[in-house]
């Protein structure tokens, strides 16, 4: 019997209740499972190793990453240096969990953008509240979102992203709507009052990160993709449903302002920022891809380095709606505007498949 294992200095997304604490996080290793500490005070969570499923630990360059699957939920803990990870590894190697290696830098970290995009039309309180009513909504926003028959055949998959804290890449996920407010972040709150001061509306007027957002009966992302072309580039969409075509045609006036394209991926750069460990962001640029199919798109671009990734990147967030859909892509990409046609032809792909889904105005 090998003896216990504690160690501290965790995070985990999500909460294992909603709205629960996230950090500081202890975990506990022994023979009979895993027992997290959340929070201040501690808040004790134990779980046999039985009821954990495709456990995974990832190194990456400053940091390492757990994740579990559990009561139909998938966890992640993430740590900001590799203490504790040799003998980490030889507990879950022990209980039939993997050790993966990082993965190389052309697989270029996307992840988290695409996860804090439910932030939009106030989404944010929604991601970890999961439901299965609605099929043929869900239905229709699954088809909408990009697959790897979209892509190059030089694209993959991505598993064990360093940003899995944030958003499980094992499978689509669903989001239903929750009528209970998150409580006040205020590192959140200033994102959002720059967000809002860029675009000019009160928080009572913003309907992206503010009072008048609606929530979408569903949301679901695609899997990540990555590739080596233009040096590095990973792409990833992310779909809602909203029960009224009102809802997001009213969406749509808002983020027709001028400036929003600039401002949104400033405000997603600043999360990675305060979040994730990136850096501040660089300037921004407005991106309008030039498309085949007729419809509405509006994007921005801006450069921002993350962890484990040596050199500056671009994080580029284009918004298409149509119908009952709005739809984000996200890209980070090592060449600028190198990969402005391929980021376009896919925002044409995607734009095609809303409209061939979008059912009657109501």
């Amino acid at each position: 019997m090998s003896p216990p294992l504690r160690s501290e200095g965790w995070n985990v997304r999500p909460s294992f209740v909603p709205y629960g604490p996230t950090s500081p996080v202890t975990l506990l290793f022994d023979e009979s499972g895993l027992t997290q500490l959340a929070g201040e005070p501690a808040v004790a969570w134990q779980t046999p190793w039985e009821e954990l499923a495709n456990v995974q630990l990832t190194r990456f360059a400053r940091g390492m990453a757990l994740f579990a699957t559990t009561g139909g939920a998938r966890y992640c803990w993430r740590k900001m240096d590799r203490s504790d990870y040799e003998q980490l590894s030889a507990v879950l190697v022990a209980h039939g969990g993997q050790v993966l290696r990082q993965r190389r830098r052309g697989a270029v970290y996307a992840v988290v953008a695409v996860v804090l995009l439910a932030s939009i039309a106030g989404g944010i309180g929604a991601w970890f509240t999961r439901g299965s009513t609605g099929a043929t909504e869900l239905a229709r926003a699954r088809a909408v979102n990009l697959t790897l028959k979209d892509l190059p055949y030089s694209f993959t998959t991505v598993t064990g992203s360093a940003f899995e804290d944030l958003f499980p890449s094992n499978a689509p996920v669903v989001v239903t709507t929750t009528t209970t407010p998150p409580k006040p972040d205020p590192k959140f709150e200033k994102i959002v009052k720059a967000f809002q001061s860029c675009m000019g509306v009160t928080n009572k007027q913003d309907r992206v990160y503010g009072a008048a957002g609606q929530e979408p009966l569903y949301q679901v992302t695609s899997k990540y993709f990555t590739s080596t072309k233009f040096n590095g580039i990973e792409v990833a969409s992310t779909t809602q449903y909203y029960d009224t075509t009102l809802m997001v045609r009213k969406d749509t006036a808002e983020m027709s302002k001028a400036p929003f394209g600039g401002c949104f991926v400033a405000s997603q750069a600043n999360i990675l920022h305060t979040y994730a460990g990136g850096s501040v962001p660089g300037a921004v640029a407005i991106f309008r891809p030039k498309t085949f199919e007729k419809g509405w798109s509006r994007g921005g671009v801006t450069t921002i380095t993350l962890p484990g990734i040596p050199d500056p990147v671009h994080l580029v967030l284009v918004e298409i709606t149509s119908g009952h859909f709005e739809v984000t892509m996200a890209a980070i990409v090592a060449s600028w505007p190198k990969a402005t046609p391929f980021i376009s032809t896919l925002i044409g792909t995607l734009l095609s498949r809303m409209k061939s889904t979008t059912s009657a105005a109501v």
